[in-house]
């Protein structure tokens, strides 16, 4: 007699954490995903600003899962969901399922603004972390070949769309590096025509933190030199350019995209109610409306904490992770399972310059406090003891002596191809 099955859809902090809370409960549980490898997406900004070498974010999905002896790991494709037959549809095959949690994650998502999806540089994945970087370095070595005072503008200004925590990360760590490392390794530029722009349509950053920290944020990334413009938005994005609905062009051969996410869901072959952001509506026990068996969590479901949707940020991930886990250990011994009930622990945010800003119980934190709790933090929740012993050592070098330990291009790697975007004179 075949044991109940599970299978989880997603290794990101969500379907991980449900897939290691499962070990041990009588039933074969599968973690389906399309990289063996669990990226740890807080710290990708720094891949991207060449402080930290991929390898120090990303750790092997079957390495976390050793001790689950009940729980398997297949690298594949999802390509469909077949709720009738109650199997997932993958490029190494089909995977049957007594109980289903969807926890696909989401992706860049551009707005409908003309070239963006093809010009701009998001930052969701590792390969996006890698490609971004690979431009930033290349932009500075041509930089130094280039005589045209304009073409060269160009190259060392760098756009970044959206005022949100990843937005203004990418700026400020950005700034950090230009007049650190950068000013070190290219003499010959003067790193003051660096320039640094971060373009929001809303009215303040850090909108998910109280006004007066994103007015404290645009005080300070003005102070470290970054040209900050809010209540502006972006209405086309090229090679060479980045345009506002003002008419302004700002000329850039790096547009970085920082503006928003959409859900990433296999082809669903069932019938789901999807909010305004297409995120799918969950029960309070994150069980899908007429699924009792299907499951969604995430960045995938639409849930709400206090009448408000959650924000979507690697705590609330992981205690939805435990709760359905525990939800399916109910189910399976023919228990109702329980309502998810987020606790907020706080929030915190890097800015650059030794500086960030938080809210925890109720009380707003600025500056180098806040910036160390976020280095703690981030620590403690990444996995892996070695990656933990390498990033600490990285960041005494990068913050102790202003330095950066990553300065080449790379054309490829691990299992992903990135190659740089090419380059136009404006």
């Amino acid at each position: 007699m075949r044991r109940t099955r599970i299978v989880i859809l997603g290794a990101g902090f969500a379907g991980l954490q449900a897939a290691q809370s499962l070990a041990g409960v009588e039933a074969e549980v599968w973690l389906i995903d399309r990289q063996n490898y669990h990226t740890f997406v807080p710290l990708l900004y720094q891949v991207a600003t060449a402080q930290l070498e991929p390898y120090h974010i990303a750790y092997p999905v079957r390495r976390l899962l050793r001790r689950a002896k009940n729980v398997n790991f297949c690298w594949a494709e999802i390509l469909q969901i077949e709720a009738d037959r109650q199997v997932v549809v993958t490029d190494r095959g089909e995977f049957a399922y007594d109980f289903l949690v969807v926890a696909t994650g989401s992706r860049a998502q551009f707005l409908g603004i003309s070239g963006a999806a093809e010009y701009a540089f998001a930052l969701k994945t590792l390969a996006d972390a890698i490609a971004l970087r690979n431009q930033i370095l290349t932009c500075f070595e041509r930089a130094t070949q280039i005589l045209d005072p304009q073409a060269r503008q160009a190259l060392l200004s760098f756009v970044i769309v959206g005022g949100g925590t990843t937005g203004v990360e990418v700026a400020g760590a950005l700034n950090e590096w230009v007049k650190g490392a950068l000013r070190r390794d290219f003499p010959t530029l003067d790193a003051h025509s660096v320039q640094i722009t971060l373009v929001h349509a809303g009215t303040r950053l850090f909108p998910e933190f109280p006004d007066a920290l994103g007015d404290f944020a645009v005080r300070h990334l003005q102070r470290l030199g970054v040209t900050v413009m809010l209540e502006t938005r972006v209405c086309g994005v090229s090679a060479d350019w980045v345009e506002l609905e003002q008419g302004q062009i700002l000329p850039t051969a790096t547009p970085i995209w920082a503006a928003g996410l959409a859900v990433a869901h296999p082809k669903l072959s069932l019938d789901v109610t999807v909010s305004s952001t297409g995120k799918l509506w969950v029960q309070s026990t994150l069980q899908l409306a007429d699924y009792d068996n299907i499951y969604a969590l995430g960045d995938l479901a639409h849930v709400l904490h206090r009448g408000q949707p959650l924000a979507g940020v690697a705590p609330e991930a992981l205690q939805q992770g435990v709760t359905v886990a525990q939800n399916l250990k109910r189910q399976l011994r023919g228990v109702t399972p329980q309502p998810f009930r987020y606790f907020q622990k706080g929030r915190l945010a890097i800015i650059g310059g030794y500086s960030g800003v938080g809210r925890i119980a109720g009380v707003n934190l600025t500056g180098f406090l806040a910036w160390s709790l976020w280095l703690l933090v981030h620590l403690i929740y990444l996995p892996g003891y070695r990656n933990r012993l390498f990033v600490l050592l990285t960041w005494l070098q990068s913050y102790v002596r202003r330095d950066r330990s990553v300065g080449h291009i790379l054309r490829s790697a691990s299992s992903t191809q990135t190659v740089t975007q090419p380059l136009k004179s404006p």
